[in-house]
């Protein structure tokens, strides 16, 4: 243990000299009139990793590129360095004779981390390494701080999360799923907008959150003098759009629920809502069907995807299964045939599945489907027609009133979407939101409130729509292969360090 301690003494003294030995290299520039921190533009003519990419384009060319330095090595007379932008890394040729000896001092005393400009041509070295032969270095930005060792890289996950920025510096795999997330993002737009869809922006303080089944956080407004609280959805305001004419809406937003963190799960996420006048949750089924194989297509080049090792085909028919179907396929228990409360409970008291006394039949179905079905939907799989009780928005079976039009679609054992036959029956809305409120009073913090002008909205007439919200960071999750949520967010939430 004191070994340990004197050499985490030691690192700390080590690193506290290189830290001064920057500042003072800083301090000597500004002493003799170099100030990189003055420079204000560059121009940039080339990206590292297309000078690669289409090297015999390039090849004898002048360039102009910029990035980060992220290895050096002075060997006499002339010297080797690496330079990083966003499109990957080149190296540099310096040489005293071709940039001066003056210009030549001042790289020999760059840093790991400073961002430089540099001019020169395109060519191969003797060893055949894809190079630029430099006539200028301009140092354009000092890195006070020290990178981490560039074998070991960024490995603390924890120092990763919360110093995103030297994760992207330091680990290209992790730039590149940031990379692919923005290009789902804007797969998604560009197929919605084909399709016709307006995109919207919604409140995010809301008086009333609903919409969800989720706590929300609250904050105070000092100009209104009132609380307010941060949307757990978008559902009810896009619903107000329905209502209002603009037939096929969406919006991909922040929202934000008071929960727990796991691999799955942050306080605030990306969701994305949409809502389309005239169809019905079999058009919302069609919809996320075609949509999940285009972004595959256009972000990955292929409909086979594998996460975690398991291989997924989003280019086969999707199955489609009810919640009832479901739940006797995988844990040998029958609903068709159960018809009371106190049989769902014997029933569940025969497998195993604890419930609490507020539970109704719906309730013990679904608990039966978390405990025995999930794990299995592996492959694309829409679960249709859950029960009435657990879905306060949505359209009521014609033929069967126990049960509502709402579908969860599943992946990898993970739910991506859910969506509805919208509830556009005011009356049934109203009773709905009673039923909620009830709920609540029980001590359920995830249950809704009433939404008086959401039912309003409702009593101008809202059309038949189909709704549906996909949760974005787990798409981005099994479309880059990442193993939890903070690994698809750019900045997580984290718990203070002082704490």
């Amino acid at each position: 243990m004191a070994d340990n301690n004197q050499n985490q003494q030691k690192n700390t003294q080590d690193l506290n000299q290189l830290l001064k030995v920057r500042r003072e290299k800083l301090k000597d520039l500004q002493d003799n009139g170099i100030d990189p921190f003055e420079i204000t533009k560059y121009d940039v003519t080339a990206k590292a990793g297309v000078i690669k990419e289409q090297f015999e384009e390039y090849e004898g060319k002048d360039v102009s590129i910029a990035g980060r330095m992220m290895q050096k090595r002075v060997m006499g007379k002339a010297s080797f360095g690496n330079v990083q932008d966003l499109s990957g890394n080149i190296q540099i040729y310096v040489s005293r004779d071709a940039i001066g000896e003056d210009a030549y001092k001042l790289f020999k005393r760059m840093d790991i981390g400073d961002i430089v400009g540099v001019e020169g041509r395109v060519f191969l070295t003797q060893k055949g390494e894809k190079s630029i032969h430099a006539t200028k270095v301009t140092l354009l930005s000092k890195s006070l701080q020290v990178l981490p060792e560039k074998f070991h890289g960024l490995t603390n996950t924890d120092l990763r999360y919360r110093q995103r920025y030297v994760d992207l510096i330091m680990n290209p795999d992790v730039k590149d799923t940031f990379v692919k997330r923005s290009k789902i993002i804007s797969t998604i737009r560009k197929y919605l907008d084909g399709q016709g869809f307006i995109e919207v922006e919604t409140p995010m303080l809301v008086a009333n959150a609903g919409g969800a089944a989720a706590r929300p956080f609250e904050t105070h407004f000092n100009a209104l003098d009132e609380n307010f609280k941060l949307r757990i959805s978008l559902e009810l305001y896009l619903k107000r759009l329905i209502v209002g004419g603009l037939e096929r809406v969406y919006e991909i937003g922040r929202v934000f629920r008071n929960e727990g963190l796991d691999t799955r799960h942050n306080p605030e996420f990306t969701l994305m809502e949409l809502y389309q006048a005239y169809t019905d949750y079999n058009g919302m089924m069609d919809l996320t069907e075609n949509l999940y194989r285009y972004v595959a297509q256009e972000v990955l080049g292929t409909t086979q995807i594998t996460y975690n090792g398991i291989e997924m085909d989003l280019g086969k028919p999707f199955e489609r299964l009810t919640m009832v179907d479901a739940v006797k396929k995988y844990a040998d228990v029958d609903f068709h045939s159960i018809h009371t409360l106190e049989e769902a409970r014997e029933a569940a008291k025969e497998k195993g599945v604890e419930f609490e006394e507020i539970h109704k039949k719906g309730d013990i179905l679904n608990l039966f489907f978390e405990a025995f079905v999930e794990e299995h939907l592996i492959q694309p799989t829409f679960i249709m027609d859950h029960p009435i009780e657990i879905s306060p928005l949505t359209k009521k079976k014609p033929d069967n009133p126990e049960y509502v039009e709402r579908f969860e679609f599943f992946m990898n054992g993970w739910e991506m979407a859910n969506a509805y036959s919208e509830l556009n029956d005011p009356i049934d809305q109203r009773e709905r939101f009673k039923a909620q409120e009830e709920l609540l009073a029980q001590g359920n913090e995830e249950a809704n409130t009433t939404d008086e002008d959401f039912l309003n909205a409702l009593e101008i007439g809202m059309p038949p729509t189909g709704g549906i919200g996909f949760g974005i960071d787990r798409m981005c999750m099994l479309l880059t292969d990442a193993a939890a949520i903070r690994d698809v967010l750019l900045f997580p939430t984290m718990k203070s360090l002082d704490k």
